[in-house]
C-alpha cells in the first residue's frame, strides 16, 4: 500500500510590502527674503589723546601708569618747578622794591607839588618827578605780568586728566627730560564707545543718523545708534565709514573688532528649506525630494530647483515647486525617485 506524504500547503497570502516612513515638511510660499550681511570695523573711543606738558622740563613725579583708571583733571604727572620758585621769588623781591620805590616818588611828587605852588620848583622838575613815577608804576605792571606768567607755568608743570578715561600707554620715564607738547599718556576716553566700520555706498545711502542698528562685538550684541557716516569714499576699500555709538555701559575695547548687521529685504518670491533637504543635481540646479498620494501610499517626486540664499542652515530656493506642497526634508540618501513611502509631519517648515 503506498504511502501519502504530508507536504506544507502553499499560502495563497500575499505579504503586503513595508513602506518607509519619511519625515515630511510644507513649503510655505513667501513674496520676499531677509538678505543678511555682515560688515566688519573696529572699536574707538571718541577721544583717544595723547597728553603731554604745555611747556618741557624735567619730570618729578608720576602717578598713573598704564591700565590705570582716572577721572577728569586728576593730576597724572608733575614737572620739577625749582627754577620756576627762584623765579617767582626773584620777581617778589623785584615788586617789593619797585613799590617802596612808588611810595618814595610819590612822596616826592607831593613835595615838588608843594613847592611849585610856592614858586620853588620849576615846571620841568615836577615833570621830571611825574615821570619817574609813572616809568616805577609800568615797572610795576611789567612785574606782576611776568609774575602771573610764572604761576601759570607753575599750574601747567602738573599735568591734569583732560576727561575720565583710562592710561593706555606711558610714554615718559621718571627723571626724563620732555620736549613741550613731547606726549607722557595715551589716554582713552571712558563711556564713550564708538565703532568705526565701512560698508558700500549703496548700503550707506540705506543709512540715517539716530537710525537705530544691531553691532556685535565678541559674543556680545548691541542695540547701537547711528552718529555719522563719511562724506568720501576709503581709496582702498571703496567704502563709506560709518560712526556708531555704542551704549557707555558696552564692555568693549578699544580696537577690538565690531561687526554691524545689516539685513535687507528682497522682493522675490520662494520657498524656506532646510538645507538638507536638497542634494545637488545637474547644470548648477539642485533637487528636492516632494511626495504625491498614490492609491494608499505616496510617491517620491524629484524636482529641480534653484538655491536664492542661504541663510546658516536654511536655503530659500525657487522651481518646479508649489504652495502647500510636502517635501522630505532629511534622510534623502535612502530615497529615490518613484519610491512609495509613508510620510510622517515633521514639525512646521518657516
Amino acid at each position: 500500500m503506498p504511502l501519502t506524504g504530508c507536504g506544507n500547503q502553499n499560502a495563497d497570502i500575499q505579504a503586503e510590502p513595508s513602506l518607509q516612513t519619511v519625515a515630511v515638511k510644507t513649503l510655505n510660499q513667501t513674496d520676499f527674503y531677509a538678505h543678511k550681511q555682515f560688515f566688519s570695523g573696529n572699536i574707538r573711543a571718541a577721544n583717544t589723546t595723547g597728553v603731554g606738558f604745555e611747556l618741557s622740563g624735567k619730570i618729578k613725579q608720576l602717578y598713573v601708569d598704564s591700565g590705570d583708571k582716572v577721572s577728569a583733571k586728576q593730576p597724572l604727572a608733575q614737572l620739577d618747578v625749582s627754577i620756576l620758585l627762584a623765579q617767582q621769588q626773584e620777581v617778589d623781591a623785584s615788586l617789593l622794591q619797585n613799590q617802596a620805590d612808588i611810595d618814595l616818588a610819590r612822596s616826592t611828587l607831593n613835595r615838588s607839588l608843594e613847592l611849585t605852588n610856592q614858586g620853588y620848583i620849576s615846571e620841568q622838575t615836577l615833570d621830571e618827578v611825574k615821570g619817574q613815577l609813572n616809568s616805577l608804576l609800568a615797572r610795576k605792571k611789567q612785574l606782576q605780568a611776568s609774575l602771573s606768567a610764572i604761576n601759570l607755568n607753575l599750574e601747567k608743570s602738573t599735568l591734569l586728566a583732560p576727561f575720565e578715561g583710562s592710561v593706555a600707554e606711558r610714554h615718559q620715564n621718571l627723571g626724563g627730560v620732555v620736549q613741550l607738547g613731547s606726549p607722557v599718556f595715551t589716554l582713552i576716553q571712558s563711556n564713550t564707545p564708538q565703532a568705526f566700520i565701512g560698508v558700500p555706498v549703496e548700503v550707506a545711502r540705506s543709512f540715517s543718523t539716530d537710525q537705530q542698528v544691531s553691532v556685535k562685538v565678541g559674543k556680545q550684541t548691541y542695540t547701537a545708534r547711528i552718529r555719522g557716516i563719511s562724506g568720501q569714499l576709503n581709496p582702498v576699500t571703496r567704502t563709506q565709514e560709518v560712526r556708531i555709538a555704542l551704549p557707555k555701559n558696552a564692555a568693549v575695547i578699544n580696537g577690538e573688532l565690531a561687526y554691524l548687521d545689516y539685513q535687507q529685504q528682497i522682493q522675490q518670491t520662494g520657498y524656506w528649506v532646510p538645507i538638507a533637504a536638497l542634494t545637488e543635481g545637474m547644470r548648477g540646479l539642485w533637487n528636492i525630494y516632494v511626495i504625491k498620494p498614490q492609491e494608499h501610499a505616496f510617491i517620491v517626486q524629484r524636482r529641480d530647483v534653484e538655491i536664492i540664499y542661504t541663510d546658516r542652515d536654511k536655503a530659500y530656493i525657487q522651481g518646479a515647486i508649489s504652495d502647500k506642497e510636502q517635501f522630505v526634508s532629511q534622510g534623502l540618501h535612502k530615497l529615490v525617485s518613484g519610491q512609495l513611502v509613508n510620510p510622517q509631519e515633521h514639525g512646521h517648515n518657516d
